[in-house]
């Protein structure tokens, strides 16, 4: 049965629509209370027509002055401002802000306003300091305060609303592009009955997918380079039987040469996936990369002069003393494949340098050749497996050697990054974090 959802778009017009409702009826409710206590502080008066007949009393017998004594003195035992005026011509006598209240249609709460048949009105209102007296500015700052804040919640819970799952996936998309294949967008976001919902049980399952996938084309390679492993040694000796019973030597060198790369990349193959499974589980001992690098170079005498390079390598002092903590043979591996890659690269009569230096706790080597280099966009994708930038760097390899470099620098917690000279070719720059045991 199909799961009921609540669209996202549905939920953010209703918060919105929501919030808004809820705070013109609490900022109605709130100003309504407090108009609500000045009502009661007037109206708690009793008293106030005989107050004010015996005021107009004393008004037409003795005068302004006890008129307003009295309202005075009765004013203060009753916490209220008292003003006997005429109907006619008296209201200008009153404070600009009490004018404004009688005059005014907004106020609920007008100041009481006493009629006598005398021609006279008795003008009551609370004294500033008493109870229930505020300012009517008070009450619209209450209203927008109450909506600023209201208002300000909702927005906020809408953005955590939407973007809260969207900084979630983006967390797992970088994990699993980072390795981490097994991480998936948490249940408490898939679960949910909206859009985002559904993205995010989308995305688990596009994972899955390209998972499995991925799972079998590593298992495939796998069992392929082990399988050929066999039949490429059998081979191998089928060749050098057939040269010893006196075939034709080109031919059989030829052949030869293509078992000889055949097993070279079953080798890179299995030796890609086996650094790739055992990721931080390798044996490691303390390994000098300074003596590491000059058997490299050693090993890789003989085919420099062949390609017509000349190798020069260039290590500072504090170099000699350095070590690293890892699997000297993987290690040795990882730079022997960037050497070659750059030895493959490099046209004769030019020079490759390798440089090692300390930089803040790790130790830093540098391999350029003064080949083509490769196009900026491409740079990324030299350590993927497979990849060959044929349109600049043609060489005769797989696309494997910078591959198994990357993942057998990464299994030591190192760094390995290429970025194009300024004067021309290639600079690859691999960093590994130095061992400071005893």
């Amino acid at each position: 049965m199909k799961r009921f959802t609540f669209p996202l778009f549905w939920r953010i017009f209703l918060s919105i629509w929501l919030a808004m409702a809820v705070t013109v009826i609490a900022s109605n409710l709130a100003t309504r209370f407090l108009l609500d206590r000045e009502r009661q502080v007037i109206e708690r008066q009793v008293g106030l027509h005989e107050l004010a007949r015996e005021a107009v009393t004393l008004r037409e017998q003795r005068g302004r002055g006890d008129v307003w004594r009295f309202l005075r003195a009765e004013g203060e035992r009753l916490e209220l401002h008292l003003m006997l005026i005429e109907k006619e011509q008296g209201e200008h006598r009153l404070p600009h802000n009490i004018r404004e209240r009688i005059q005014s249609g907004w106020y609920p709460n007008k100041p009481a306003v006493i009629d006598l048949n005398e021609g006279y009105q008795l003008v009551a209102w609370p004294r500033m300091g008493g109870d229930g007296w505020l300012d009517p500015r008070f009450f619209r700052f209450v209203e927008l305060g109450l909506a600023f804040i209201l208002i300000s919640l909702a927005c906020w819970w809408i953005a955590r609303l939407v973007s809260g799952p969207l900084r979630n996936m983006e967390g797992t998309a970088r994990a699993i592009a980072e390795g981490d294949t097994r991480l998936r967008v948490t249940n408490r976001i898939a679960g949910r009955r909206d859009e985002v919902g559904q993205l995010a049980t989308a995305f688990n399952a596009m994972t899955d997918r390209l998972c499995q996938l991925l799972d079998r084309q590593n298992h495939l390679l796998r069992d392929i380079s082990h399988d050929l492993r066999t039949p490429l040694a059998r081979q191998r000796v089928a060749i050098e039987l057939a040269s010893d019973a006196g075939a034709d030597v080109a031919l059989m060198d030829s052949i030869l040469r293509q078992n000889e790369r055949l097993e070279t990349m079953t080798g890179q193959i299995l030796t890609l996936y086996r650094v790739s499974e055992s990721g931080g589980s390798i044996e490691r001992e303390p390994v000098k990369p300074l003596a590491m690098i000059n058997r490299v170079l050693g090993d890789a005498a003989d085919y420099a002069e062949h390609q017509g390079v000349d190798c020069t390598l260039i290590a500072s002092d504090d170099t000699k003393a350095v070590s690293v903590l890892g699997d000297a043979g993987l290690l040795q591996r990882a730079f022997d494949n960037v050497l070659q890659n750059a030895l493959d690269h490099t046209p004769p009569g030019k020079s490759i340098n390798v440089s090692l230096v300390v930089v803040q706790g790790r130790i830093e080597v540098a391999i350029a050749d003064d080949g083509p280099g490769a196009p900026d966009d491409l740079l990324p994708h030299l350590f993927e497996p497979f990849f060959r930038a044929d349109k600049s760097r043609g060489g005769t390899g797989w696309g494997l050697g910078l591959a198994i470099a990357r993942d057998i620098i990464g299994a030591h917690d190192g760094t390995i990054a290429a970025h194009n000279r300024p004067d021309g070719g290639l600079q690859v720059t691999i960093q590994l974090p130095i061992f400071f045991g005893g």
